[in-house]
């Protein structure tokens, strides 16, 4: 690999002579694959027992597997079904040391594609609020697809500076995560094409960027709450350097240690400011582990705790629905939407976390669960509510082996006949699920089912 000089004299200071020679033969190697389980519909022990892959456990994280890249692990119906997200193993560790529980408040700053999002959010279990925000219009998108694909309901997906989020969340979040815009010099194995662009945009251009950030996170973290930062670069500038700022910025913060790993790496106080809570930082380093570079550090914002979700979970009550899903939920579903605000915008029906409150102003691409929408007085339920169901919600399913044809078919949008057995009972609007797990809707009529997956997410 041809490094760019200064980097490599950087890596040098950083490193001494024995190591950095160990992190350039770590470079001429092949990258590593992983896959992480949604936990909040599988249990890991589950997953091993149904999936087809070979894998290896990655053991700084629970739910977090090698595979061979040889597999094709997104063609399978279980990635279709949300059952678990490609990441890259190393990128793992900012969400799983985030310790998010049942009913937290949590932000996700700079959340596109999903990789850190989707687990923050299968830690909330169908509880509490997830904001996921990418400044970027278009990757927050896809965002939204993977935060749908994993069935989390609870969202609100914006796409904004996130200055222009504090007038609505000024120290409202219970846990904030921040995987920082970086120079990405632990991704110069994974993806060549990084060193091009840190030629362009180096550490310098990405350090003020990151303060930036790192002060406005901190106004929108409650007292007693936790943040944790991260980037995918070596550069002290952009990682301990940016700690030590905000900490002289906002002398309530402190960096605390977080879960360990043997092969992680401390943080290095001397390069800022010498201050000795830089050493609970962590960095990650590709020829200590089977993964690409990281940075992480965890904070917390002295001050009284109190969980942003309490005061939402005072004022429940059973929300109306129109009438037109009211009848659809009473014929097929069994959900309890307690606890969510129902809104319809457009035709289209949303349940909304009541602890979101007023967010007029925000530009966002989806806010709560979308449920459907009404057309012509009847009730079309969308891909985001089969997505965040369990089989046993539904009043009428068929589950398909993932060896079935049939499921693959299912996802590409194709009519599916069924036998005389499968069809035996199934009426009106069915669940279509693969080992048990939710694919999305279809119609049950003649002995066969018309196709209603989302034509958006449909496979060739």
């Amino acid at each position: 690999m041809n490094l760019p000089q200064e980097f490599a004299d950087s890596m040098k200071e950083l490193l001494g002579a024995v190591e950095y020679e160990a992190y350039l033969n770590s470079a001429g190697q092949d990258r590593v694959h992983g896959l992480r389980v949604n936990t909040s519909k599988i249990t890991v022990d589950e997953f091993l027992k149904l999936t087809p892959f070979s894998l290896k456990p990655i053991p700084w994280v629970e739910n977090g597997f090698f595979y061979e890249d040889s597999q094709s692990v997104t063609k399978h119906p279980h990635y279709h079904a949300g059952l678990y997200y490609v990441q890259e193993p190393s990128a793992m560790i900012p969400a799983d040391r985030l310790p998010v529980t049942e009913g937290d408040c949590v932000l996700d700053l700079c959340a596109a594609p999903g990789g850190k999002a989707t687990e923050l959010g299968a830690k909330l279990r169908g509880t509490g609020v997830l904001v996921a925000n990418d400044i970027s219009n278009s990757r927050a998108k896809g965002l939204l697809k993977n935060l749908e694909l994993f069935g989390i309901p609870d969202i609100l997906v914006t796409s904004e500076t996130p200055q222009k989020l504090l007038p609505y969340f000024r120290e409202f979040f219970d846990k904030i995560l921040i995987d920082a815009p970086c120079s990405g010099e632990g991704m110069f194995r994974k993806d060549p094409a990084m060193i091009k662009s840190w030629l362009e945009h180096g550490p310098e251009y990405y350090a003020e960027i990151q303060k930036e950030i790192l002060l406005t996170a901190a106004d929108l973290l409650k007292p007693g709450g936790l943040l944790l930062y991260s980037t995918c670069t070596f550069s002290a500038l952009e990682d301990e350097c940016s700690i030590a700022s905000l900490l002289r910025e906002r002398p309530d913060f402190e960096v605390i240690p977080m879960k360990g790993y043997e092969g992680f790496g401390k943080g290095i106080p001397g390069a800022a400011d010498g201050n000795k809570q830089l050493e609970n930082c962590v960095r990650i380093w590709p020829h200590k582990m089977a993964g690409e570079g990281h940075f992480a550090a965890l904070l917390k914002k002295n001050g009284k705790f109190s969980s942003a979700w309490e005061a939402a979970k005072q004022k429940k009550k059973k929300q109306v629905l129109p009438k037109e899903c009211q009848e659809f939920f009473d014929q097929y579903l069994k959900m309890d939407l307690t606890g969510r605000t129902i809104t319809v915008y457009d035709n289209r029906v949303y349940a909304i976390p009541e602890a979101l409150g007023n967010i007029r102003g925000l530009r966002f691409l989806r806010t709560g669960l979308y449920l459907g929408e009404i057309k012509k007085k009847r009730f079309e339920p969308s891909q985001a509510l089969a997505m965040s169901l369990k089989r046993e919600q539904a009043k009428y399913s068929i589950s398909f082996s993932s060896s079935d044809e049939r499921a693959v078919k299912y996802l590409k949008g194709e009519t599916i006949e069924l036998e005389d057995d499968e069809a035996n009972g199934l009426k009106g609007w069915i669940l279509v699920c693969v080992d048990g797990y939710p694919l999305g809707f279809a119609k049950a009529a003649g002995g066969s089912l018309k196709n209603k997956y989302y034509p958006g997410w449909r496979i060739q």
